[in-house]
């Protein structure tokens, strides 16, 4: 059975943690730091929204894929994939600017843990 839908979000997903990757070689290069942070707080910023999206993102595709391979519903898939996004979009630009608190950052991370809560359940919901 295709996961057409997964597919399509884990693409985007997968372009966005790309080009997280290339952002943190940029500030590698720009601040001279071979590896780890060197104790710089931008590199570490930048280390870190990367990391977030590696960390979420590979649970938040699993759970698509087997909930859409169960005969999910796509509608639910595509109201759970955009919101993915837009909670890694949100974060990402609320921790790139000056390392300050802001609400986006918790908007964005609260986005993406709602995200893998209504998979998780709707994956259990299938098996009831």
């Amino acid at each position: 059975m295709p996961v057409a839908v997964t597919a399509l979000y884990a693409g985007i997903l997968g372009i966005l943690v790309v080009v997280l990757a290339i952002n943190v070689t940029v500030h590698r290069t720009k601040l001279r730091i071979a590896l780890g942070d060197g104790g710089n707080a931008v590199m570490l910023r930048m280390i870190r929204i990367h990391a977030n999206a590696i960390e979420y993102l590979p649970l938040s595709l699993i759970l698509m894929a087997l909930y859409e391979l169960n005969g999910g519903w796509h509608w639910a898939l595509h109201v759970v994939g955009i919101a993915l996004i837009a909670g890694r979009i949100i974060q990402t630009w609320a921790m790139w600017g000056d390392g300050l608190p802001k609400p986006g950052r918790g908007i964005g991370q609260t986005t993406t843990w709602l995200s893998i809560a209504v998979l998780a359940l709707l994956n259990l919901w299938k098996l009831v």
